[in-house]
């Protein structure tokens, strides 16, 4: 596997409405994640590339959160996210993380244990009082967009996730959760399955997610589809709607290969490794000291 580095700087960035850019006054984007150049590198037959990045993410700060940080991303030409889930199993055994096999859970599966409600088929009313039931009253929804019963839906979804699902995942054991609903592919394709889900994953430890990973879409209109459909909807919601990054549909038009990447956060994966408190724990500068 080839060791690649790419710029931190680009003249596009994420529009995924969940992560937001720091810009600078030349019009440059920090990236959130190398995702966009590396993809065109395996676009240009790079093969299998690792790279570990300083990544930047406004509004992320807190225990778990420092808005600089460093990630480990890789992708694996010909894989898929299953694949992937074992190489990834493999890095923490070999880190002494775990000795045992972590367990596997899809989306469906995690939220039927753990919230009592089936993701795909709860109804807004059923998700609304989950929630209530998990926080208590719901807090105030600032986007427009999510008057819109697929994202609405979502954005519940995203509160069960972060309030009753996600701490309860990987107590004993790192766990995988895969299978996502298909309003939530994001950057991964989607599996006609009944229903459709994206073949997407994440991995959670002790209650704390640390790594995100797909089968990638590959198909250049889908993804600029996509792209502009959340920029849209960060323009509806008044945030910033950043440029995409038209460099990388060029590529995938070009032809991206069928393959699967993921993106682990070190400083949280230490955090959790020795049993610290605090991400600024494993920082010599957290943002309040920086």
């Amino acid at each position: 596997m080839l060791e690649v580095e790419t710029p931190i700087l680009s003249r596009g960035a994420t529009v995924d409405p969940q992560i937001d850019s720091f810009t600078t006054h030349g019009e440059r984007w920090l990236q959130t994640s190398p995702e966009f150049p590396m993809k065109r590198l395996l676009a240009a037959g790079s093969g299998p590339i690792f790279q570990i990045a300083r990544v930047f993410r406004i509004d992320e700060q807190g225990r778990h959160h420092n808005p600089e940080f460093t990630m480990l991303e890789w992708y694996r030409p010909g894989w898929d996210h299953h694949a992937l889930m074992n190489e990834c199993e493999a890095l923490l055994q070999a880190l002494s993380v775990t000795t045992e096999a972590c367990r596997r859970s899809t989306y469906r599966e995690a939220f039927a244990r753990l919230a009592g409600l089936d993701p795909h088929v709860a109804s807004i009313v059923d998700l609304e009082a989950a929630c209530r039931r998990a926080i208590g009253p719901l807090p105030d929804m600032p986007d427009p967009a999510i008057a819109a019963e697929s994202v609405r839906r979502d954005f519940l979804l995203d509160l069960l996730m972060s309030h009753v699902v996600g701490p309860q995942l990987g107590r004993d054991t790192p766990e995988f959760l895969h299978d996502f609903p298909a309003s939530q592919a994001a950057l991964a394709r989607i599996r006609q399955d009944d229903p459709p889900v994206a073949e997407r994953f994440e991995l959670f430890w002790r209650g704390i997610e640390l790594a995100n990973g797909f089968h990638e879409l590959t198909d250049a209109d889908e993804q600029q589809r996509r792209f502009e459909s959340d920029r849209a909807r960060r323009a509806h919601a008044q945030r910033v709607a950043p440029p995409y990054d038209a460099r990388l549909i060029a590529a995938m038009r070009h032809g991206l290969p069928d393959c699967a990447g993921v993106a682990v956060g070190l400083d949280r994966l230490l955090m959790l490794t020795l049993g610290l408190p605090h991400i600024g724990d494993t920082l010599a500068f957290d943002d309040e000291r920086a």
